[in-house]
């Protein structure tokens, strides 16, 4: 496989309050999964950074404004229940968005097949018009928009956090030509996502049930997802990589194993290559728990990047940088 590893540097300053499980940490240990002797083939680069106008292409100008004013001089501000802005805030959604735009470019040029963006904060629960959820600006709808302006005629996104992106959700509802496809445990935050909510025919949502693992996800997705996205035939996917699914995450329910997440981005991948090219752009969304973070994370990057999920990732030591591989 060919990928890109794209790290996000101006992540770590973006500040919560201490506790918050949305935290710089996360970052940290994706760092150290990255220099595991296992990833040390991949192409990497550090994200740049886009302008706030391409936030416009999903945000009214009048959000984007709000959120500059909310910015504080120093410490960080609430914007909502569990939402902060702080003074590098911004810089970071700029880096997180040319991330995504990085990678944009790099796979439709062909320089690599797929591309996993380690970013933050994160974006799918950002409304049009409203924070929510960490998520200041939904990033990856950003991605979307701007690959329909290079002239790709349809987009899947495929979101796995464990919560319904209900921002990515609202923000193509009516666009027939992007599809949006989320397995979420339901009842949780934000309290969308049930399967009623099918948009213009382009919304698939599969709920999950607390305490369930792997057999209900195989289901979910053989069923509903990965056939709703072969039948859309996209020209792209591009993938909510939301690790807080795995059984640790303290603010979920859901009982998945790396290895799950493998098998889904193996998934994708083959419809990737059915469809469009391989090409495949992953953004980083939640998961809260650093160990089921990391091993998550490996568990996709390995499939993506070496076509296999990777020996002992239940057992990876990131203080000690266990070998891997």
């Amino acid at each position: 496989m060919s990928s890109l590893l794209i790290t996000q540097p101006q992540g770590l300053e973006h500040a919560t309050p201490s506790g918050h499980p949305e935290r710089a940490d996360r970052l940290r240990r994706l760092n150290k999964v990255f220099a595991l002797p296992h990833f040390a083939d991949i192409k990497r680069k550090e994200a740049a950074c886009a302008g706030l106008e391409f936030a416009l292409e999903v945000h009214p100008k009048a959000y984007i404004e709000q959120l500059k004013l909310l910015r504080p001089v120093e410490g960080m501000s609430q914007v909502d229940g569990d939402t902060y802005i702080s003074q590098e805030s911004l810089s970071a959604v700029m880096t997180g968005m040319g991330a995504g735009l990085d990678a944009l470019d790099d796979v439709l040029a062909g320089h690599h097949e797929n591309a996993f963006c380690a970013i933050r904060p994160p974006g799918h629960h950002a409304e049009r018009e409203a924070p929510m959820g960490f998520c200041l600006v939904n990033t990856i709808a950003v991605v979307a928009r701007i690959a329909q302006q290079k002239g790709l005629e349809r987009i899947a996104i495929v979101d796995f956090d464990v919560h319904h992106g209900n921002g990515t959700q609202d923000i193509f509802y009516a666009d027939k030509n992007v599809m949006y496809a989320s397995s979420h445990q339901m009842p949780l935050f934000p309290g969308t996502g049930a399967i009623s909510e099918t948009g213009a025919g382009n919304v698939f949502n599969a709920p999950l049930s607390e305490g369930t693992g792997r057999d209900e996800m195989h289901l979910a997705y053989t069923d509903v997802i990965l056939p709703a996205i072969d039948n859309f035939r996209p020209d792209l996917i591009l993938v909510s990589a939301g690790f807080d699914a795995d059984y640790r995450d303290p603010l979920a329910g859901l009982k998945w194993q790396p290895d799950d997440f493998a098998w889904i981005t193996g998934k994708l991948m083959d419809i990737a290559g059915k469809r469009c090219n391989n090409r495949i752009i992953s953004l980083l969304e939640g998961g809260y728990d650093l160990d089921g973070l990391g091993q998550g994370v490996a568990a996709h990057l390995s499939m993506l990047s070496h076509g296999v999920s990777g020996p002992s990732i239940d057992h990876i030591d990131f203080d000690q940088k266990e070998h891997f591989g």
